[in-house]
């Protein structure tokens, strides 16, 4: 066998079948269908009919059918789609006069990528991400590659969340001034790279304390407790210590009160007695002034203790709609407001206000006769003057001219 195919008949043969023109122009055909073509939307796009050379008619179709975009045809069977817009997106089909496919393409409209909007969160010392936003709504799948460095340092890779838009450094350089992040987004169209500087102290914004519990003092009328963990994205380092700030005030109110705090629980001395009150906490790193407080946790409500005060008279089932249940009945004798349990301290009390008023009295009636002394002394004075004016006139009219 290996001779007979070797042999000079057999060669010929073989190359004359090789130069057959009908199964040659099939073969080239048949692998230029298929494929997808990308093209700039509001611009011109041009499909070919395959790379051969023959000039034949075709005819072009789109997703099956005659009906195409506005178009124009050239010599050589290649589509031009003019100002496309997204209703030119499809399959397109190229066909020759026999109706023989001789070739397919996908089109797919778009934008080349633009410059990026990014933001970047820094929660702790440690770790850093940063999301962007696409300015041009591209319509075309994209990538994206993305890199991070201190100044004097080389570029290390962010590492990529594809789906959620963002990337993450750990451990940067944070006694570094400034960093850059560079993120470039590629598609079929073409490419775009942003960069953005960042300070990293001046982002720093912890997460908001965990935990956070209000709850009334026993006894303390005017005292509430309120207490809270460390974010847990936090390091728990006492080199990294956090400020917090509680916030509080009666519901209601417009104002806030606040105080500060590093350590946890904290008490406040100066609630509202009686009156439910609003508590929120966030924090801050203590050492990096720049930092920025965190978001406030969310608002709590609690009350300060009150004393219950009961009489011992038996308390009726209230008729409320509500069959089974009932309030709880007083049980001590109320003490705070009866003026007729506690005659001695009323005695004392009216006879410190007599005194009073004796002391009052007195007061009053040696300013009176003061007065009247000081008034009876100045008349006096005036009588005796007027007396020795009319002595001296006498004495002057008795004397001889």
């Amino acid at each position: 066998m290996p001779g007979l195919l070797s042999s000079p008949m057999c060669l010929t043969v073989i190359w004359f079948l090789s130069l057959s023109p009908c199964p040659t122009r099939a073969q080239i055909w048949t692998d230029e269908v298929s494929g997808v073509q990308y093209g700039r939307l509001e611009a011109n796009v041009t499909l070919a009919c395959g790379k051969s050379q023959i000039r034949t008619p075709v005819v072009w179709h789109l997703n099956n059918s005659s009906a195409l975009p506005w178009h124009k045809v050239t010599t050589d069977g290649g589509l031009v789609l003019l100002h496309v817009d997204q209703s030119a997106q499809g399959n397109y089909s190229c066909y020759d006069d026999r109706g023989l496919l001789l070739r397919s393409v996908k089109l797919r409209l778009g934008h080349p990528p633009g410059l990026l909007s990014i933001s970047c969160q820094v929660p702790n010392h440690t770790h850093v991400r940063c999301s962007w936003v696409d300015s041009v709504k591209t319509f075309l799948p994209a990538k994206y590659n993305a890199s991070f460095r201190g100044n004097g340092q080389e570029w290390r890779p962010c590492i990529l969340d594809i789906a959620g838009k963002h990337c993450d450094v750990d451990h940067p350089a944070f006694w570094q001034t400034i960093h850059t992040l560079r993120v470039t987004e590629t598609n079929a169209l073409g490419s775009e790279t942003t960069y953005v500087r960042l300070k990293l102290h001046e982002l720093l914004k912890p997460q908001p304390p965990e935990s956070v519990l209000v709850k009334a003092l026993e006894g303390y009328p005017k005292r509430l407790m309120v207490s809270w963990d460390f974010p847990s994205s936090w390091p728990p380092y006492d080199a990294f210590p956090l400020v917090f700030q509680i916030r509080y005030r009666p519901q209601g109110s417009m104002y806030w009160s606040e105080i500060y705090s590093q350590e946890s629980p904290m008490v406040i001395f100066d609630a509202l007695a009686g009156h439910l009150h609003q508590v929120q906490v966030r924090a801050r790193d203590e050492v990096d002034s720049e930092s920025q407080w965190s978001e406030w946790t969310r608002l709590l409500l609690v009350r300060p203790w009150e004393a219950v005060y009961t009489t011992t008279e038996p308390a009726e089932e209230p008729d409320d709609g509500f069959p089974g249940y009932s309030f709880p009945s007083n049980t001590k004798p109320e003490t705070s407001t009866a003026k007729s349990q506690n005659p001695v301290h009323e005695d004392e009390g009216n006879l410190g206000l007599v005194i009073l008023l004796v002391l009052f009295s007195v007061v009053i009636l040696t300013t009176v006769l003061s007065l009247i002394f000081v008034v009876w002394m100045r008349q006096r004075r005036r009588d005796h003057a007027t007396k020795q004016e009319l002595t001296s006139m006498v004495k002057m009219k008795s004397m001889p001219i």
